[in-house]
């Protein structure tokens, strides 16, 4: 089981910190995609919500406003195909003022999750930043401690996403 619990880790971190996928951490470690499911949906449950802390990485390496940049612009992208096909579309045009009605209501919703996540993920991402920046300054500083540190940081990486995820 320890191994188990050293590799769930190092997926956990590379899903997190270097943004692999699922499936290219199934393959690296030699498990199934249905554990590496199982693993992030056992940890949410527990409160260490590994896309949650996976923006909040993103957003202390690249800042919010490159996390809400590229989601409204797809968001934006995806609207507009949407519009093209409500003008030159066949549809009857009740179907037309339902397809607008849900699109109104989806940028409203959108815009109010987006505020009301935005200042947890950005609180964490600034932790996590923190963090990075300590490993660092051990490596610099304190090279015979580094290891010793990555061992409690990555686990304490976990504590911090439930606790700003609650």
């Amino acid at each position: 089981m320890a191994a188990s619990d050293d590799t769930r880790r190092k997926a956990r971190s590379d899903y997190v910190y270097r943004r692999m996928t699922g499936a290219t951490i199934a393959t690296a470690y030699g498990i199934n995609q249905a554990t590496f499911g199982r693993w992030k949906k056992t940890a949410k449950a527990a409160g260490d919500d590994w896309d949650l802390a996976r923006s909040a990485s993103i957003i202390a390496g690249e800042g919010i406003e490159t996390v809400v940049s590229s989601v409204l612009e797809d968001f934006m992208i995806m609207a507009q195909s949407l519009l093209d096909e409500i003008k030159n579309g066949e549809l009857p045009m009740d179907q037309k003022v339902r397809h607008l009605v849900a699109l109104a209501d989806a940028m409203t919703k959108m815009t109010a999750s987006a505020g009301k996540l935005a200042p947890k993920i950005s609180e964490l991402g600034v932790a996590q930043n923190v963090m990075h920046h300590l490993l660092d300054f051990v490596r610099q500083h304190f090279p015979q401690h580094a290891a010793a540190i990555l061992e409690i940081i990555e686990p304490f990486g976990e504590r911090l996403t439930g606790l700003y995820s609650s």
